[in-house]
């Protein structure tokens, strides 16, 4: 029988047909292994891009070999940082200018798989220079929202194969984002808890649909999960901001992550995948109405999205905003929990 499950932080339903269940050997979409050849992002090819913003180097000067990882703009960006907000109205419609910023994290000076493959020393790096951008970005009053992301496979939106991430600062913040800051602050008027500590607590308890776990994070298919093998990579610890993470912990975090993703790649054979960081907004900067944002630090909890990209949107989904997911969450736990890496 087909059960339909509520999200309580998206607020949103998912069908999880049971009835059309799929093992992971059922989904036969694949990324095949790219080559270097005239891969701008590549170490030698500094010239081919933007110049630099921010470098971990072992040496050489900016947009130089010599690099691990590198932070660039987007070349074809998708909101522009130079220029007022420009906020008006137009009739019943509200417009802004396309004021943010739009930068690439190149993950690593070798054309690698994907970043699965890297030593856990250079993830933590990246993570390290995820945090080290997002606090730079906050500087800047008109950003409200910093979104980390990375696309991997050409069918999750990655245009070049050269492991890289994404970082877009916007001014607003966006409506996924949104939703989950009112359930959370709802959740925490309510029952002064964090809604994804309880949520914690709940799937260690029942384990059911646990992937990983270890001393500081877990990994978990959530309950409602829209995708077959959605996961949900999260701090067992309250902390609502990743900027704000000691290195120590974004080093246990790089150890995490790669467990989770090479038991991702070996269990559903190297699929395309986003990867979406969910964090505070910049409401240190904001001027706050009443109420707004100012139990954050209680109520708010970073995590991680891992979205497997196994299935296709159709017109029921588009026009309903249901997903339905062939996989049931618990089953697809167990396959990653089996699944020896």
């Amino acid at each position: 029988m087909p059960e339909l499950r509520h999200d309580p932080i998206q607020r949103r339903w998912v069908i999880i047909a049971t009835e059309r269940a799929r093992r992971p050997s059922d989904f036969s979409v694949s990324n095949p292994p790219s080559t270097s050849d005239k891969c701008p992002f590549c170490e030698g090819k500094e010239a081919y891009t933007p110049p630099e913003i921010y470098a971990v180097r072992d040496h050489g000067g900016p947009n130089e070999p010599g690099w691990k990882v590198r932070v660039i703009p987007n070349k074809f960006p998708a909101l522009r940082i130079e220029g007022d907000l420009g906020r008006a109205g137009v009739g019943i419609y509200d417009k802004m200018n396309g004021i943010g910023a739009h930068e690439v994290v190149v993950e690593s000076p070798q054309h690698v798989f994907d970043i699965s493959d890297l030593p856990v020393d250079h993830i933590a790096l990246i993570l390290k220079t995820y945090k080290e951008r997002i606090n730079d970005l906050r500087k800047d009053p008109r950003f409200r929202y910093i979104l980390v992301f990375r696309n991997h496979g050409l069918t999750a939106g990655a245009s070049l194969s050269h492991p890289h991430s994404q970082l877009i600062a916007t001014p607003v913040t966006p409506r996924i984002v949104a939703i989950e800051l009112e359930s959370a602050r709802a959740h925490y008027t309510l029952k002064e808890r964090c809604i994804f500590c309880d949520i914690i607590v709940q799937e260690l308890q029942t384990r059911s649909r646990l992937v990983s776990a270890d001393k500081d994070f877990l990994t978990f298919c959530p309950y409602a999960s829209r995708f077959p093998f959605e996961m949900t990579i999260i701090p067992r610890y309250h902390s609502h901001d990743f900027a704000q993470e000691p290195d120590t912990q974004l080093d246990n975090l790089a150890r995490h992550m790669k467990e989770v993703l090479l038991r991702m790649r070996k269990a559903l054979n190297n699929p395309p995948y986003n990867l979406v960081f969910h964090t505070a907004p910049s409401y240190h900067l904001q001027s706050k109405r009443p109420g707004y944002w100012t139990t954050i630090e209680q109520d708010w909890h970073w995590h991680i999205e891992v979205l497997p990209r196994l299935t296709k949107q159709a017109g029921f989904e588009w026009g309903t905003g249901f997903y339905i997911n062939p996989t049931p969450p618990e089953d697809a736990a167990r396959f990653m929990r089996e699944t020896e890496i």
